[in-house]
């Protein structure tokens, strides 16, 4: 117990760094994740190679290669951006690859019917995506979209390797303390579970809420 109140602020600190990470993260994978997705499905060929390649580029390669690339590569076309921003952006685009997928399986679960119903009435592909495909799909796909954002949340870990704050990054520090390497992982773990459960909470009252009801 010692090495968590004798080292609060450390902690918080750590873990303020992980929400903040999850949390921006999130937003861009999905936002991102939407677009290409909505590229997949779109009638237009270049836009559906184009998140076809996305997403089969982006889910097989490592995610820290994918840091790699984001730190040492951008720099080099002259985009000098902090350390946590450039982990946002390796992390959000790792994310969207699989958050696409999710949402595309939720567009094809709902009847092709639908979108000619729509398109009969004289819609254009965005306004048939928008309001009357995506609405239906949202309800199916809430459970494993929160699913991939609590993989994104653990996934953050991998930013402390790159000079980011972040939750795990703490062990380092009190490990040169001399505290207990055991304790130390045991908080962290704590900490990495209060953000899961939290994230599985919110999910969960989406889906009581707007889920496909069983």
């Amino acid at each position: 117990m010692d090495v968590l109140t004798e080292n609060f602020s450390l902690y918080g600190k750590g873990f303020l760094g992980t929400v903040e990470l999850t949390v921006y993260a999130s937003a861009l994978a999905l936002v991102l994740g939407f677009l290409m997705a909505s590229f997949r499905v779109a009638p237009v060929g270049s836009f559906r190679v184009l998140g076809t390649v996305w997403v089969t580029v982006l889910r097989n390669t490592p995610l820290t290669l994918l840091f790699f690339a984001v730190l040492l590569g951008l720099p080099r076309f002259g985009l000098v951006l902090p350390f946590q921003l450039f982990a946002v952006i390796a992390l959000g685009c790792y994310t969207s690859a699989f958050i696409c997928e999710v949402l595309r399986s939720g567009i094809n679960t709902v009847p092709k019917g639908q979108g000619e119903a729509a398109r009969s009435l004289g819609m254009n592909f965005g306004q048939t995506l928008s309001t009357v495909v995506l609405p239906q799909a949202f309800r199916s796909v809430i459970p494993p979209v929160g699913s991939t954002l609590i993989a994104l949340a653990k996934n953050s870990a991998i930013a402390g390797a790159f000079s980011v704050t972040e939750l795990l990054g703490t062990y380092k520090t009190l490990n040169e303390l001399g505290y207990s390497i055991i304790w130390s992982f045991i908080w962290i773990a704590v900490g990495y579970l209060i953000i899961t459960l939290t994230i599985s909470a919110v999910f969960n009252v989406m889906e009581k809420r707007w889920g496909v009801a069983r």
